[in-house]
């Protein structure tokens, strides 16, 4: 389950700092990954914090240990006496003694480490007398700070994308969702699927061929509604009748707005298989699938070739 910081269970990345510190202050040093291991278990993290993840697909609770880690190497508190083994120093033991249970805010991490980070993340802003750093350099590591805001960057996108949907024709919007099903990889490699919406479509606006044959197939009903002009139960149920016409057991519903809670109970009862595509959901389909969207910019993150300094 990955979910935005602000979503998140995993605490901030200056809680982990006394956790690290006390599983290495025996003195042990540690692989990194035992380390992280051992840091996780001594922070008691509920079972939804460790399942989170980032985009990435590494945990986000690991993720946020190993920024702590960074900064407790930065500030010479951790060593490395071999490669990717951590042990304690005399300054992190010093430190610890006196902190063994320390809370730290982000702020409060700012000031500690502050003379080990980059110019740029620890340069400050005056918010009346209080200097403060943008919530960026100290809420995520440089990882979570690229993935917010691309984030924020889909947001942006998917918004413009359910407006200009919302003002097409209604044949270009059954167009649109067709698209999107064939670019998911319905209708198999020849795309085989097609609007039918107009005069005649007998209550279905697309279908898609799931074999070369088209003996087995996979209505669609587009509604392109207004924001706040949600699909009710009735138009489920009529779309049901449509299907059951043609002698169908699946379905496709999707629209540029939301369906009621009585049109998802229906779906969910009938036992035709109909799936509902709300606008929101819509919109992140076509972002993944790249359709009606291009990618502007890539960025290659790199990390250190261990196998190449051996």
């Amino acid at each position: 389950m990955s979910e935005s910081p602000a979503e998140s269970a995993v605490p901030i990345w200056p809680h982990f700092l006394p956790h690290v510190l006390r599983v290495l202050n025996s003195g042990e040093s540690l692989p990194r990954r035992d380390l992280v291991g051992r840091v996780l278990q001594s922070a008691e993290l509920s079972e939804a914090a460790l399942g989170e993840t980032i985009a990435a697909g590494d945990g986000r609770a690991a993720n946020r240990v190993g920024w702590a880690l960074t900064n407790l190497y930065k500030a010479g508190w951790v060593d490395r006496p071999q490669r990717a083994v951590y042990r304690i120093t005399e300054a992190g033991r010093a430190w610890f003694m006196q902190n063994p249970d320390a809370s730290l805010s982000f702020s409060e991490a700012q000031q500690l480490f502050r003379d080990y980070w980059p110019q740029e993340v620890a340069s400050t802003r005056t918010v009346g007398s209080n200097p403060t750093v943008p919530v960026e350099a100290t809420e995520l590591d440089p990882i979570e700070q690229v993935e917010s805001g691309v984030e924020r960057l889909k947001d942006e996108v998917s918004d413009e994308l359910l407006r200009r949907l919302r003002e097409s024709n209604p044949t270009f919007f059954e167009d649109a969702v067709v698209s999107v099903l064939l670019a998911m990889g319905y209708g198999g490699a020849e795309q085989r699927g097609k609007r039918i919406g107009g005069t005649g479509d007998g209550g279905v606006d697309g279908v898609i061929d799931q074999d070369a044959l088209g003996l087995d197939q996979i209505y669609v009903q587009a509604k392109r509604y207004a924001d706040g002009n949600s699909v009710g139960r009735e138009a489920i149920q009529a779309f049901m009748g449509a299907l059951h016409g043609l002698g169908a057991h699946r379905g496709v519903f999707i629209t540029s707005s939301k369906f009621t809670q009585g049109a998802r109970e229906y779906a969910n009862a009938v036992p035709t298989r109909i799936v509902l595509i709300d606008g929101r959901r819509l919109a992140e389909l076509m972002i993944k699938y790249r359709v009606g969207v291009q990618v502007k910019q890539s960025y290659a993150v790199v990390e250190i070739d261990e196998d190449f300094f051996e």
